[in-house]
Protein backbone atom coordinates (compact mmCIF):
# COMPACT_ATOMS: atom_id res chain seq x y z
CA UNK A 1 0.00 0.00 0.00
CA UNK A 2 1.03 3.42 -0.59
CA UNK A 3 -0.14 6.89 -0.47
CA UNK A 4 0.97 10.70 -1.55
CA UNK A 5 0.31 12.90 -3.88
CA UNK A 6 -0.28 12.97 -7.20
CA UNK A 7 2.38 14.84 -9.54
CA UNK A 8 1.91 14.63 -13.07
CA UNK A 9 -0.68 13.12 -15.21
CA UNK A 10 -0.08 11.14 -18.64
CA UNK A 11 -2.79 9.50 -21.02
CA UNK A 12 -1.45 6.24 -22.82
CA UNK A 13 -3.63 5.47 -25.80
CA UNK A 14 -6.49 6.22 -23.40
CA UNK A 15 -5.94 2.39 -21.66
CA UNK A 16 -4.26 3.59 -18.78
CA UNK A 17 -3.15 6.29 -16.57
CA UNK A 18 0.62 6.96 -15.62
CA UNK A 19 1.47 9.55 -13.11
CA UNK A 20 4.10 10.15 -10.77
CA UNK A 21 3.22 10.28 -6.95
CA UNK A 22 5.15 12.92 -4.77
CA UNK A 23 6.23 12.00 -1.14
CA UNK A 24 5.13 8.41 -1.98
CA UNK A 25 5.52 6.83 2.09
CA UNK A 26 5.63 2.67 1.55
CA UNK A 27 4.26 0.58 3.87
CA UNK A 28 4.21 -2.72 2.29
CA UNK A 29 5.09 -3.35 -1.21
CA UNK A 30 8.60 -2.85 -0.91
CA UNK A 31 10.11 -4.07 1.96
CA UNK A 32 13.58 -1.84 1.48
CA UNK A 33 11.98 1.10 1.44
CA UNK A 34 10.00 1.09 4.12
CA UNK A 35 9.41 4.73 5.80
CA UNK A 36 10.96 6.16 3.18
CA UNK A 37 9.89 9.42 0.90
CA UNK A 38 10.18 9.05 -3.20
CA UNK A 39 8.60 9.57 -6.49
CA UNK A 40 7.05 6.37 -8.03
CA UNK A 41 5.55 5.79 -11.31
CA UNK A 42 2.13 4.10 -10.55
CA UNK A 43 -0.15 2.39 -13.56
CA UNK A 44 -4.39 2.35 -13.46
CA UNK A 45 -6.36 0.62 -15.26
CA UNK A 46 -9.15 3.53 -16.37
CA UNK A 47 -11.67 0.97 -17.23
CA UNK A 48 -11.63 -1.06 -14.01
CA UNK A 49 -10.99 2.64 -11.54
CA UNK A 50 -12.93 5.23 -13.52
CA UNK A 51 -12.78 7.67 -10.53
CA UNK A 52 -9.32 7.93 -11.78
CA UNK A 53 -10.67 9.98 -14.35
CA UNK A 54 -11.31 12.48 -11.96
CA UNK A 55 -6.79 12.63 -10.77
CA UNK A 56 -5.48 16.16 -10.93
CA UNK A 57 -2.11 17.01 -10.27
CA UNK A 58 -1.64 17.46 -6.30
CA UNK A 59 -4.90 15.24 -5.91
CA UNK A 60 -3.88 12.79 -1.95
CA UNK A 61 -4.71 9.07 -3.15
CA UNK A 62 -3.94 5.70 -1.82
CA UNK A 63 -3.12 3.12 -3.96
CA UNK A 64 -2.58 -0.80 -3.45
CA UNK A 65 -0.99 -2.87 -6.22
CA UNK A 66 1.73 -5.07 -7.47
CA UNK A 67 5.32 -4.07 -7.68
CA UNK A 68 6.50 -5.11 -10.97
CA UNK A 69 9.80 -4.13 -13.27
CA UNK A 70 9.61 -1.27 -15.88
CA UNK A 71 10.06 -2.83 -19.34
CA UNK A 72 13.76 -2.06 -20.68
CA UNK A 73 12.68 1.16 -22.73
CA UNK A 74 10.79 2.67 -19.64
CA UNK A 75 13.87 2.81 -17.33
CA UNK A 76 14.28 6.01 -15.59
CA UNK A 77 17.86 6.15 -14.36
CA UNK A 78 17.27 9.68 -12.13
CA UNK A 79 14.59 8.04 -10.26
CA UNK A 80 15.33 6.00 -7.00
CA UNK A 81 12.30 3.61 -8.24
CA UNK A 82 12.87 3.94 -12.05
CA UNK A 83 13.09 0.43 -12.46
CA UNK A 84 10.09 -0.41 -10.84
CA UNK A 85 6.34 1.06 -11.25
CA UNK A 86 3.03 -0.12 -9.20
CA UNK A 87 0.32 -2.02 -11.39
CA UNK A 88 -2.68 -1.42 -9.03
CA UNK A 89 -5.07 -3.31 -7.98
CA UNK A 90 -7.04 -0.51 -5.60
CA UNK A 91 -7.49 2.69 -5.63
CA UNK A 92 -8.62 5.54 -3.58
CA UNK A 93 -9.00 9.43 -3.83
CA UNK A 94 -8.47 10.45 -0.19
CA UNK A 95 -8.66 14.07 -0.77
CA UNK A 96 -9.05 16.24 -4.21
CA UNK A 97 -6.96 19.21 -5.22
CA UNK A 98 -8.40 22.69 -6.73
CA UNK A 99 -5.66 23.66 -9.19
CA UNK A 100 -2.50 24.80 -7.22
CA UNK A 101 -1.32 28.19 -7.08
CA UNK A 102 1.85 27.31 -8.90
CA UNK A 103 3.15 23.94 -9.95
CA UNK A 104 6.30 21.94 -8.29
CA UNK A 105 8.28 22.90 -11.09
CA UNK A 106 7.74 26.35 -11.45
CA UNK A 107 10.19 29.26 -10.89
CA UNK A 108 7.89 31.35 -8.27
CA UNK A 109 8.89 34.60 -6.02
CA UNK A 110 9.35 34.38 -2.23
CA UNK A 111 5.93 36.44 -1.36
CA UNK A 112 4.15 33.88 -3.63
CA UNK A 113 6.39 30.56 -1.64
CA UNK A 114 5.53 31.95 1.82
CA UNK A 115 2.06 32.56 1.00
CA UNK A 116 1.34 28.88 -0.21
CA UNK A 117 3.88 27.11 1.61
CA UNK A 118 2.29 24.04 1.83
CA UNK A 119 2.53 23.78 -1.76
CA UNK A 120 6.46 24.74 -1.81
CA UNK A 121 7.34 22.15 0.72
CA UNK A 122 6.41 19.64 -1.57
CA UNK A 123 9.33 20.47 -3.90
CA UNK A 124 12.00 18.05 -3.74
CA UNK A 125 14.74 21.05 -3.27
CA UNK A 126 12.72 21.96 -0.25
CA UNK A 127 12.33 18.25 1.09
CA UNK A 128 16.16 17.90 0.12
CA UNK A 129 17.06 20.70 2.60
CA UNK A 130 14.83 19.43 5.65
CA UNK A 131 15.88 16.17 5.60
CA UNK A 132 19.82 17.61 5.53
CA UNK A 133 19.22 20.08 8.28
CA UNK A 134 17.61 17.22 10.32
CA UNK A 135 20.66 14.97 9.59
CA UNK A 136 22.97 17.55 10.79
CA UNK A 137 21.44 17.71 13.73
CA UNK A 138 21.35 14.25 14.66
CA UNK A 139 25.40 13.70 13.74
CA UNK A 140 26.04 16.80 15.99
CA UNK A 141 24.00 15.36 18.95
CA UNK A 142 25.24 12.10 18.25
CA UNK A 143 28.83 13.17 18.07
CA UNK A 144 28.54 15.22 21.34
CA UNK A 145 26.83 12.54 23.36
CA UNK A 146 29.84 10.43 22.60
CA UNK A 147 32.45 13.09 23.92
CA UNK A 148 30.10 13.39 27.34
CA UNK A 149 28.09 16.13 26.35
CA UNK A 150 24.61 16.89 28.20
CA UNK A 151 21.68 18.67 25.82
CA UNK A 152 20.07 20.72 28.65
CA UNK A 153 16.87 22.73 27.38
CA UNK A 154 16.91 26.21 28.91
CA UNK A 155 14.06 28.49 29.74
CA UNK A 156 12.66 30.40 26.61
CA UNK A 157 10.29 33.09 28.73
CA UNK A 158 12.80 34.60 31.26
CA UNK A 159 14.23 38.39 31.92
CA UNK A 160 15.73 40.52 29.83
CA UNK A 161 19.44 40.86 30.23
CA UNK A 162 22.06 43.33 28.83
CA UNK A 163 23.60 42.33 25.42
CA UNK A 164 23.81 43.28 22.33
CA UNK A 165 20.37 43.71 20.71
CA UNK A 166 17.21 44.52 21.60
CA UNK A 167 15.00 41.75 23.38
CA UNK A 168 11.12 40.52 21.89
CA UNK A 169 9.41 40.81 24.70
CA UNK A 170 6.11 38.88 25.66
CA UNK A 171 3.30 40.30 28.21
CA UNK A 172 2.44 38.21 31.35
CA UNK A 173 -0.84 37.33 31.99
CA UNK A 174 -0.36 36.62 35.77
CA UNK A 175 1.48 39.42 36.45
CA UNK A 176 0.21 42.97 35.03
CA UNK A 177 2.37 45.42 33.39
CA UNK A 178 5.08 42.63 33.72
CA UNK A 179 7.10 41.36 30.60
CA UNK A 180 9.15 37.89 29.81
CA UNK A 181 12.27 38.81 27.15
CA UNK A 182 13.04 35.52 24.59
CA UNK A 183 16.50 34.80 25.06
CA UNK A 184 18.92 36.39 22.92
CA UNK A 185 20.87 33.43 23.79
CA UNK A 186 21.08 31.06 27.03
CA UNK A 187 24.51 32.62 28.48
CA UNK A 188 23.34 32.72 32.00
CA UNK A 189 21.47 29.75 32.19
CA UNK A 190 24.76 27.91 30.53
CA UNK A 191 26.62 29.64 33.04
CA UNK A 192 24.33 28.36 36.15
CA UNK A 193 24.83 24.83 34.83
CA UNK A 194 28.78 25.17 35.13
CA UNK A 195 28.77 26.20 38.78
CA UNK A 196 26.28 23.23 39.42
CA UNK A 197 29.44 20.96 38.22
CA UNK A 198 27.48 19.93 34.79
CA UNK A 199 30.98 20.86 32.89
CA UNK A 200 29.95 19.52 29.24
CA UNK A 201 26.69 21.28 28.09
CA UNK A 202 24.74 21.63 24.76
CA UNK A 203 21.92 22.60 23.12
CA UNK A 204 20.36 23.16 19.84
CA UNK A 205 18.21 26.29 20.53
CA UNK A 206 16.58 28.95 19.08
CA UNK A 207 17.35 32.72 19.88
CA UNK A 208 15.19 36.44 18.98
CA UNK A 209 17.31 39.13 18.19
CA UNK A 210 15.31 42.30 17.64
CA UNK A 211 17.52 43.68 15.36
CA UNK A 212 17.49 44.67 11.18
CA UNK A 213 18.29 42.00 9.04
CA UNK A 214 22.08 41.21 8.17
CA UNK A 215 23.61 38.81 6.13
CA UNK A 216 24.67 36.37 8.61
CA UNK A 217 21.79 36.78 10.99
CA UNK A 218 17.59 36.88 11.44
CA UNK A 219 15.29 38.13 14.58
CA UNK A 220 14.79 34.23 14.83
CA UNK A 221 17.49 31.84 14.38
CA UNK A 222 18.54 28.65 15.62
CA UNK A 223 23.05 28.00 16.91
CA UNK A 224 24.45 24.75 18.22
CA UNK A 225 25.01 26.67 22.08
CA UNK A 226 28.45 24.77 24.03
CA UNK A 227 29.58 25.40 27.69
CA UNK A 228 32.47 23.64 28.99
CA UNK A 229 34.48 24.16 31.93
CA UNK A 230 38.35 22.76 32.30
CA UNK A 231 39.15 22.82 28.91
CA UNK A 232 41.78 25.01 26.82
CA UNK A 233 41.73 26.24 23.67
CA UNK A 234 43.05 23.55 21.65
CA UNK A 235 40.49 21.24 23.34
CA UNK A 236 37.88 23.62 21.84
CA UNK A 237 39.41 23.23 18.45
CA UNK A 238 39.32 20.35 18.39
CA UNK A 239 35.74 19.09 19.29
CA UNK A 240 34.60 21.94 16.96
CA UNK A 241 36.84 20.69 14.10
Amino acid sequence: MAGGWNGCLLDANYKHLFFRKHHVKNALLCKSQQNTHWTNQIVIDKKQFPDSNKLRNEFCIRVTGEVVARGEDAVNPRLQSGEIEIHVSDFEILSASLTPPFQLTDEVGEDHRLKYRYIDLRRPKMQTNLRLRSKVAVTMRNFLDAQDFLEIETPMLTKATPEGARDYVVPSRTHANKFFALPQSPQLFKQLLMMSGLDRYYQIVRCFRDEDLRADRQPEFTQLDIETSFMDEADIQNIME
